[in-house]
């Protein structure tokens, strides 16, 4: 369990890593990435060359003996909801992090570029149901609580539910977000709520995995622990058998999750615990 002084340290540490990558790299990218509701008339100010003719505000062009247009801006404020698994499996790494901690440096990335363009970040953390709630809200504070949560919080509850961790979200964000899931996805079963919610937000899957779960080296007989359930048993990985067993179960695993959010029009990325995750966010958002 970390101390409190090493968790504000690691916090700071996040933050001045998300807030270098918002302001710098993700600046206009996450902006462009995911628009406002719409444009709303903003003023009239008088005709310039190559203004659309379409623009023009005849009664006030009437009034001034002078061309005048009409000049719209996007309705930009937006809320930001990152639906994060908290669940055993998500404490697991090999690489240069755990799973967990990727995800919270994801999440402050995208929050952190949110609130620089004046959206509102809201939490929910799940693992077989939803743990907890943080309303969307505005500012660096609320952020940088969002971040201790994702550092410090431990599930109360064992196994990992997304089926009804997104009809709980559904449930309870009645208005159109821009909603992030966050998880390894080591899951079925949440078929229909992914297409419910889909329909109604702007949903974006990020499976997070690590290299040793898609496929199991040859370490010989091994006790292993179920991170979900706590159950231990012994393994012989030295069986070719025994191997191609589980990464044929991980390859289906996959497979279900990309066709899920494929079928539903949502996106998904996929994020591992050894990659650079800055080009690979910066593709997406160009891709958008």
């Amino acid at each position: 369990m970390l101390q409190t002084s090493d968790i504000l340290k690691k916090v700071r540490q996040i933050e001045i890593k998300a807030r270098g990558l918002s302001n710098h790299v993700f600046a206009g990218e996450y902006h462009s990435a995911f628009k406002g509701r719409g444009m709303s008339f903003s003023e009239v100010r008088e005709y310039q060359y190559g203004d659309d003719i379409r623009a023009i505000d005849w009664n006030v062009t009437a009034r001034f003996q002078s061309p005048y247009v009409k000049v719209y801006e996007e309705e930009r404020e937006l809320t930001l909801m990152l639906v994060v698994d908290v669940s055993r499996s998500s404490m697991f790494g090999t690489q240069q992090q755990h799973k967990n901690e990727l995800i919270a440096e994801l999440c402050a990335v995208l929050a952190f570029s949110a609130i620089k363009n004046n959206d509102k970040v809201g939490l929910l953390l799940f693992s077989s149901d939803v743990e907890k709630f943080i309303l969307p809200k505005k500012g660096k504070s609320h952020i940088l609580r969002i971040i201790r949560e994702l550092l410090t919080y431990e599930p109360k509850l064992k196994g990992t539910n997304i089926g009804t961790a997104l009809r709980s979200f559904n449930n309870i964000i009645k208005k159109r977000c821009i909603t992030f899931v966050l998880s390894d996805f080591i899951a079925t079963g949440y078929e229909e709520p992914l297409k419910i919610v889909s329909k109604k937000h702007d949903l974006i899957g990020l499976q997070i995995f690590d290299e040793k779960e898609r496929q199991i080296p040859d370490i010989g007989l091994a006790k292993v622990q179920d991170a979900e359930t706590g159950e231990c048993r012994w393994i012989d990985f030295s069986s070719k058998k025994v191997r191609e067993q589980y990464q044929q179960s991980y390859l289906n695993n996959v497979l279900y999750l990309k066709n899920q959010f494929l079928k539903n029009g949502a996106d998904l990325l996929s994020v591992g615990t050894h990659d650079n995750y800055v080009p690979l966010l910066r593709q997406f958002f160009k891709k958008r």
